[in-house]
């Protein structure tokens, strides 16, 4: 449905893409677990095909906490260019590769350029809608979660910290 059909379907376009995550099944989809270190990370990412573009939705469990006063409890969450959640003891996920970047844009305009994840109690529950990618464009690729919040400057990355937790991007046809 095109944004224009959207608007003429719904009252409130949103609906539309409530619509289209409660009730239809994930064109993708990755299994997010954390390194060693950083607790029991782990979660799902789903993305829908919608007419102009893809509804991203993440759901991810242990997730650092922190007591402090003003704590931001906020997480970099990009699409990276590597296939494998594999990498040494220096970055567990080194194969992961840097952020999903094919028209060479700098940060934030990256196509892997996602929005923050916000933690809440080490939970964090997100769903956004974005015409930068293309499900066949991101399947094979990682999806990496950093231990600090994106500061939508810094290049390359944004100085989003350490990886914490990653999944690699399947079609959902190829759920086993």
């Amino acid at each position: 449905m095109s944004h224009s059909n959207i608007n003429k379907a719904y009252e409130n376009p949103g609906l539309a893409f409530l619509e289209t995550a409660l009730y239809h099944m994930p064109a993708a989809y990755a299994e997010i677990t954390g390194n060693p270190g950083n607790g029991e990370i782990m979660g799902m990412v789903r993305f829908y095909s919608a007419e102009d573009g893809v509804l991203v939705n993440a759901e991810i469990y242990g997730l650092p906490t922190s007591d402090e006063d003003c704590a931001d409890n906020i997480f970099g969450f990009h699409i990276h260019e590597g296939n494998s959640c594999t990498g040494d003891s220096s970055d567990p996920y080194a194969n992961a590769g840097q952020h999903y970047n094919p028209t060479s844009c700098p940060h934030p305009a990256h196509e892997g350029d996602m929005p923050p994840l916000f933690g809440n109690d080490g939970f964090a529950w997100m769903t956004y809608f974005t015409d930068r990618f293309t499900i066949a464009d991101i399947i094979g690729k990682t999806i990496i979660i950093h231990s600090n919040p994106d500061d939508f400057t810094t290049q390359p990355s944004g100085n989003s910290g350490s990886k914490i937790a990653c999944g690699t991007i399947f079609a959902t046809a190829n759920r086993q």
